[in-house]
């Protein structure tokens, strides 16, 4: 049994692992927790790191926290100090923000399903619009039945979700993931792929088979880096590393620094 100690911070977050071995720190996607982590995390546990899971703000334990990506960061690594970070999604974008703000604390990166972010004004407004909508259907409808549409919709494979899933998603709340949505959806962030080059530390770019735009988007950011290289899940979606976990682990494995 892999025990989890939980740390004071202004984001929630929970640590396993030997004081002093490599670190590693998992950051979730939108709607999950850092719980979705712990699966691949306790892997890493036995096999001698230290692993950090964290609640981003808008989520879960963190749900009261408010705070753009920028300030996101800031509160993860003051956490994760130096180490290995690896992030899906949401946590992916929250990871490139460490990397670019943070170099010198991440010994190398890992990102599944990450955009860096959308270069034209009219498409991030686009796309600010269409979390706005987002906002305004979870309202609606509340959140139980707004996470069956999210976790339903095609980007993610039709991939079941168990119900300790649910209900580990259901510890989220309508006010924290609006927060998300409007302070660190893509649409609000600034394009970080001018300053891609600037990453001096490893960098893995995943991507699920199946997920054609985010495949795309993976080949690209490793071509924008002096370090990068990407690869893809086979018969994956969107959320690879759910979907997958062992292929994921052995990826995450080749990109530690030894």
């Amino acid at each position: 049994m892999i025990e989890w100690r939980s740390l004071s911070g202004r984001l929630a977050s929970q640590v396993s692992g030997p004081d002093g071995a490599p670190r590693l720190v998992f950051l979730h996607g939108f709607t999950q927790t850092s719980n979705s982590w712990k699966p691949i995390a306790e892997h890493f546990v036995r096999s001698g790191h230290q692993c950090f899971v964290i609640d981003l703000p808008g989520h879960a334990d963190s749900t009261h926290v408010r705070a753009d990506l920028r300030r996101a960061a800031d509160m993860v690594a003051a956490i994760g100090d130096e180490a290995t970070y690896v992030g899906y999604s949401l946590g992916g974008r929250a990871a490139l923000h460490v990397a670019l703000m943070y170099p010198h604390l991440v010994r190398s990166l890992v990102t599944i399903g990450a955009n860096p972010g959308i270069d034209s004004e009219d498409e991030r407004a686009r796309r600010r619009e269409s979390d706005d909508a987002l906002i305004e259907r979870m309202e609606e409808i509340g959140l139980e039945a707004f996470l069956r549409e999210w976790v339903a919709l095609p980007l993610f494979g039709n991939r079941p979700v168990g119900p300790l899933e649910m209900a580990d998603r259901l510890r989220n709340t309508v006010e924290g993931l609006s927060s998300s949505l409007r302070l660190a959806g893509t649409g609000a962030q600034g394009s970080l792929w001018p300053r891609l080059r600037e990453l001096n530390m490893p960098v893995l770019a995943v991507a699920g088979e199946r997920d054609d735009k985010f495949a795309a988007i993976a080949r690209q950011l490793a071509t924008s880096v002096p370090e990068g290289r990407s690869a893809l899940v086979p018969g994956a979606a969107h959320a690879a590393h759910l979907d997958d976990p062992a292929m994921t682990i052995e990826l995450i494995t080749s990109a530690l620094v030894v």
